[in-house]
């Protein structure tokens, strides 16, 4: 059978009917005395009090609380300004019209000119998704406009076809993926199959027209098939509910796509659900139904074990029944199964903590706040999934350009990142900006959902004070950046001049000629001296480091350093008594610094000429490299303890330069408590990549790949590796 949602709002004067569908007594006691003042303002049968019920009526399905729904019950009303917003202010909770006031924000999405002239960008697509919950401080606001798109895709049923097919599209592109990422199927399924009605009507007939002609059949075998396993659930003591399950024609239709089969070819079309009281239940069930049937191990997943990223859980697996049909099977515990139907609305009733369950509405909205990747939901875009995911929606603020596109910044960001933003010429001609129509100074706070537009004149040039933190004109390192690009340009030949005086004056400390630095350019990565010079000149490279590059090393301060690290304890690292060499006596054992294997590791031994036996980790390559020469001085080698002291152990990081880089990673070293032997990093001027090498003193491998986790974590960090590895 195919899934319809009924509605019990098409007479007005049936309010009882109505209200049964609305759980809780005093929320009916609220509605119904809102309801009269309503009917008393707009009148007895006014379609925006009808559309008001129809969206509690979708809403109180999901359990929400009573200001909820009487947002949902104003909220057509007051979006369309019929009723006293002043009066209905003073009369109601804050709230309410805060509710009231959020949903009506939301509605800028529907003003954007993208989904009115062809396919919308991807990207654009993915931000209005962000945007959507960003704009709003509460959740349930969401949940409203949601039920309002459901609404609207029925109101069209019989409007024209481009109003339809403008109104489905919205829906399928942004609304329909966010309630599949707030885990709310009973919205979800609605929105997806009528959008696909009017985008794609005759394929929606073909495929409701199939499953209509062989509904009598298949309700008679999914009946007995039920009786069966119900029976076998019962006789091993497990209390579960068994009933076939409700298709949706959107979903068979993207199978059919996505595995390129035909109708008859689904496993799917006869599907059974078990929903029981503990998670061991859902486990027992699995076995009783593998032990029944046969199943086809392609389409087994376990969704309880993993679950999905909007939180689904349930376990999924197709068996050959009886006649060898295919049957789809879902099991479930009923807190999954309330989950995968309300998704975050199941938690919201727990807000003030009622029934000692405040702990799971906190880790739902917490989850929901930090909604990181869209990644099942936008499968074409895969390139925006590494930008996303460092991203977290109190962070950003949304903002449209002239044209209706969506464009993604920092919070905080004024007209000028917005203008540098577009591109680096529009920054630097900037002169004005309009935010709503009207005229605002450049240290302007943009806020989500503006409409802004920048001013420009040919000849503009950017002022230096931009560039001034106090002053407040630049929030991003974006913008930031290209205005110090744009000044470096015009002041290479001071910069020049400066960093000659500075780099010979240090130089001369040490009698070395400002000539040797020629030897040091590839390590700087430039080509010319005037380069290398001009970038001190400019604070691109730091003098310090040159320097370094270019003293004795005989210099004091190295002196210390080395007679430091001699005088480190031998404890502190690994020593050849902790391998032994299999089948030979006591040799010489030294660890391969190419790969630096670590106690507990797999390693591997290979006979060097005069130099002992070189312990190497199995994957290195060095290794591998060495026993294709010489196979037979390859050894077998193994850790003879179990207990390591503390050893030593070199990273390598590779990431995008920016400000607070180096901090964020001393910081979770610090919070791992380790011991940093060494730090240095290098930066590639033409492509603001950083590498850092690190030393660390590690307790245990453990920690180690605990600490390359968190580091792999940072933001705009690429690659985090041990020394040897690839």
């Amino acid at each position: 059978m195919v899934h319809v949602r009924s509605t019990h709002v098409d007479k007005p004067d049936q309010l009882g009917d109505w209200l049964q569908h609305v759980s809780a007594d005093t929320c009916k006691a609220q509605l119904t005395e809102h309801f009269e003042q309503l009917q008393q303002r707009l009148g007895k049968g006014s379609p925006l009090l009808l559309k008001g019920q129809e969206m509690v009526e979708i809403l109180a399905s999901l359990q929400l609380d009573a200001d909820t729904l009487m947002a949902a019950l104003y909220s057509p009303a007051y979006q369309a300004q019929q009723i006293d917003r002043e009066q209905l202010t003073k009369d109601n909770s804050e709230s309410l019209v805060t509710l009231l006031n959020a949903v009506e924000q939301m509605q800028m999405i529907s003003e954007l000119q993208s989904f009115q002239h062809g396919k919308p960008n991807v990207e654009q697509i993915d931000n209005v998704r962000r945007m959507l919950l960003s704009m709003v401080a509460d959740v349930r606001a969401v949940l409203i406009k949601l039920a309002e798109r459901v609404c609207a895709l029925r109101e069209v049923k019989q409007a024209d076809e481009e109003t339809r097919v403008l109104v489905a599209k919205e829906c399928q592109d942004i609304y329909a993926p966010l309630a599949n990422r707030l885990g709310i199927g009973q919205l979800k399924w609605e929105l997806e199959d009528l959008s696909f009605r009017y985008l794609h009507p005759q394929t929606y007939k073909t495929i409701a027209k199939q499953l209509h002609e062989r509904r009598v059949d298949r309700e008679d075998y999914i009946a007995k098939f039920v009786t069966g396993l119900r029976d076998a659930m019962a006789a091993e003591g497990i209390d579960a509910e068994v009933y076939g399950r409700p298709k949706h024609i959107y979903s068979i239709w993207r199978k059919m796509q996505k595995k390129h089969l035909s109708f008859d070819e689904l496993f799917d079309i006869r599907a059974v659900r078990v929903v029981t009281r503990s998670l061991k239940d859902c486990y027992a069930a699995l076995g009783v139904v593998h032990s029944r049937w046969r199943h086809i191990q392609s389409e087994f997943d376990d969704y309880i074990a993993t679950p999905k990223a909007n939180g689904y859980q349930s376990i999924h697996t197709v068996v050959i029944g009886p006649e060898d049909k295919h049957v789809e099977i879902q099991i479930r515990t009923h807190d999954m199964h309330e989950d995968a139907e309300l998704g975050v609305a199941a938690h919201w009733m727990y807000k003030e903590g009622a029934g000692g369950k405040s702990g799971g509405f906190e880790e739902k909205i917490a989850w929901l706040r930090k909604l990181l990747a869209w990644h099942e939901d936008m499968a074409e875009n895969d390139e925006l999934v590494a930008e996303i995911r460092s991203q977290v929606f109190e962070d950003r603020v949304y903002v449209f350009t002239p044209k209706g596109e969506v464009i993604d910044l920092p919070y905080g960001a004024t007209p000028l990142d917005f203008a540098y933003y577009i591109h680096s010429q529009i920054g630097h001609r900037c002169v004005g900006a309009k935010v709503d129509g009207h005229i605002v100074p450049f240290t302007y706070s943009l806020k989500n959902g503006e409409r802004v537009e920048i001013l420009t004149q040919k000849n503009a040039e950017p002022r230096r004070d931009w560039l001034n933190p106090a002053m407040g004109y630049l929030r991003t390192s974006r913008a930031r950046s290209k205005v110090v690009t744009y000044f470096k340009k015009l002041d290479r030949d001071k910069n020049l001049k400066a960093g000659r005086e500075m780099l010979e004056a240090e130089l001369q400390k040490f009698d070395i000629p400002l000539a040797q630095a020629q030897t040091i350019l590839e390590r700087f990565n430039f080509n010319q001296l005037d380069d290398l010079l001009a970038a001190i000149g400019a604070g691109d490279v730091r003098l310090n480091q040159v320097v370094n590059q270019l003293r004795p090393t005989t210099d004091p301060t190295t002196e210390r350093l080395e007679r430091l690290q001699r005088k480190t304890p031998a404890k502190r690292g690994k020593k050849s008594s902790d391998v032994t060499v299999q089948g030979i006596g006591n040799l010489l054992v030294q660890f391969a610094k190419c790969c630096q294997p670590l106690p507990g590791e797999p390693i591997m031994g290979f006979v060097t000429q005069g130099r002992g036996v070189s312990v190497h980790h199995r994957d290195c390559e060095q290794l591998k490299h060495l026993l294709e020469t010489h196979p037979e001085r390859g050894l077998q080698v193994h850790w003879s303890r179990t207990e390591y002291g503390r050893y030593r152990a070199d990273l390598k990081i590779d990431a995008d330069d920016r400000n607070g880089l180096l901090h964020d990673i001393t910081s979770i070293l610090a919070n791992e408590k380790t011991s940093v032997a060494q730090l240095d990093s290098q930066l590639d001027q033409s492509t603001r990549q950083a590498r850092i090498s690190l030393g660390l003193f590690i307790e245990s491998q453990q920690s180690l790949q605990q600490i390359i986790t968190r580091l792999q974590q940072i933001k705009g960090v690429h690659k985090v590796q041990r020394y040897g590895q690839h």
